[in-house]
């Protein structure tokens, strides 16, 4: 296969593959293995053979090749003139109508710091794993901050362990203020601004505590934790808008189809188990334990290969009602990424897998929305023995305050907080029905959003009984 023919082969091309490369000792096969990352008709990352070697091969095709190889090439080498570790540059190439490749030595057994870290990402804040995982991040990232240099799509999986040393990779992410001279403060706050915000919110009472490993490898400036904040506000702040933007198109995370018959998005990972289950979606429905039925929403859980999902069908009931919702995006569409918003900000909700619009010529007709099963007991159930006498367990009492404390931090409301919309599963308290979910972009909106929420939490119980009256006191409330 020529190279410039890859940019037509789709995002999962037959493998393997052999494609036609050349450098200064002539032309050579490229044999490609196997694929690690794509973006269709732009770039193709894979391990392949090289003139017997084996190799990880970046391909670059399409209308902007010679722009992006041109980037990666200027990036590798900026990495390897200032000393930084980063794998070999074997060879590269770019030409004309056909595009660009860099070939780098690969590097067997390598576990990028991403895999690394998700081991270890559900232990207790800031256990000793993640903090040898994040203290091993940054200080490879102080020490291209004292080079000069800095990676602007800096995530964990551009840092690799490798036979005790770790890696840089993706050279079209790297960047120069003055090479070889320690970067500017403010170009410090910036970067490690998007380096935290890519950790769970949870982590971020240990900023000041991880920063030490930064410090040790590039002390060259004073970093206040006021100014580091705002820059990882200002950064996960974008990062949520992109990341729900990308819920609703076709990406790496999302398999995405639209058109005149209707709208689907499914995780990409799930677009083998969830094409059944979209369908064949009534009769999943009609066919399941059903938790709600008829109506404005059907609500049903299902198995499938063993699986227990929830499916919830949003019905059309009449004219009138089909009248009120085929102009706008469907409840189902909102749940999703509501539910979206929610796992980006680390609140429990239900893993949403999959939705789905049916349309007649674009306008909006059922709808449908898949997530995983909470088989936790509800908030109803687990706090039924104590409403006389109000010895809520302590555990479940301060996860229901925790969960406030973040929708007040988020300025999130949920529009209907009944007891039978919270699930206690994990150690925490799970979010369901998102329907009427929102972030509010004032305090004003949100302040009386929320006191309507609590207020319907509380109505849960009596007013009279012990339960709510120490509910009442101790669940966080907006001030005055």
């Amino acid at each position: 296969m020529r190279l410039s023919e890859l940019k037509d082969a789709g995002r999962s091309p037959d493998l393997p593959l052999s494609i036609a490369l050349a450098d200064a000792a002539g032309p050579a096969d490229l044999q490609l293995l196997s694929l690690l990352r794509v973006l269709p008709g732009q770039r193709y990352v894979g391990a392949g053979v090289w003139r017997g070697k084996p190799v990880l091969a970046k391909l670059l095709v399409g209308g902007s090749a010679a722009k992006h190889f041109q980037r990666e090439l200027e990036g590798v080498r900026l990495l390897a003139k200032q000393g930084l570790t980063t794998p070999l540059l074997l060879a590269d190439g770019l030409r004309e109508g056909e595009g660009g490749w860099l070939l780098f030595e690969f590097l067997e057994g390598a576990v990028s710091l991403a895999d690394a870290w998700a081991e270890v990402e559900q232990l207790p804040p800031l256990a000793d794993e993640q903090h040898a995982v994040l203290g091993e991040a940054l200080a490879a990232v102080g020490q291209m901050h004292a080079q000069g240099l800095w990676q602007a799509d800096l995530h964990l999986d551009n840092l690799l362990r490798h036979n005790g040393q770790l890696y840089l990779i993706d050279g079209a992410g790297i960047k120069a203020e003055t090479p070889g001279q320690p970067l500017s403060r403010q170009q410090v706050l910036q970067n490690l601004g998007v380096f935290f915000a890519q950790l769970p919110k949870r982590l971020e009472p240990f900023v000041e505590e991880l920063l030490v490993h930064y410090l040790l490898a590039n002390a060259e400036h004073a970093l206040p934790l006021e100014a580091l904040q705002k820059q990882i506000d200002k950064v996960r702040s974008w990062r949520l808008k992109d990341y729900l933007e990308k819920a609703g198109r076709e990406c790496t995370l999302f398999s995405v189809e639209r058109g005149a018959s209707g709208l689907r998005s499914i995780r990409r990972n799930e677009v083998a188990a969830m094409l059944p289950v979209l369908a064949q979606a009534d009769s999943l429905v009609d066919q399941g334990h059903l938790f709600k039925t008829g109506g404005a929403a059907s609500v049903a859980k299902v198995e499938v290969a063993g699986r227990p999902l929830v499916l919830k069908r949003y019905n059309i009931k009449n004219t009138a009602h089909w009248l009120k919702r085929f102009w706008r995006p469907s409840r189902a569409w909102h749940s999703w990424i509501e539910g979206h918003r929610l796992e980006f900000l680390g609140i429990a909700t239900p893993k949403a897998l999959a939705v789905q619009e049916l349309r007649f010529m674009g306008l909006r007709s059922r709808a449908y929305l898949v997530t995983e099963y909470a088989d936790g007991p509800d908030l109803i159930a687990c706090f039924a023995p104590y409403v006389d006498s109000a010895e809520v367990p302590e555990v479940q009492l301060q996860a229901l305050q925790q969960l406030l404390g973040q929708l007040i931090h988020e300025r999130i409301s949920h529009g209907d907080m009944k007891g039978h919309n919270l699930f206690w599963q994990d150690g925490q308290w799970s979010l369901i029905d998102l329907d009427a979910m929102c972030q509010h972009a004032t305090q004003m909106s949100f302040a009386q959003a929320f006191a309507r929420d609590r207020a319907r939490l509380l109505r849960n119980w009596p007013t009279g009984s012990a339960l709510y009256q120490r509910l009442d006191e101790c669940l966080p409330k907006l001030a005055d």
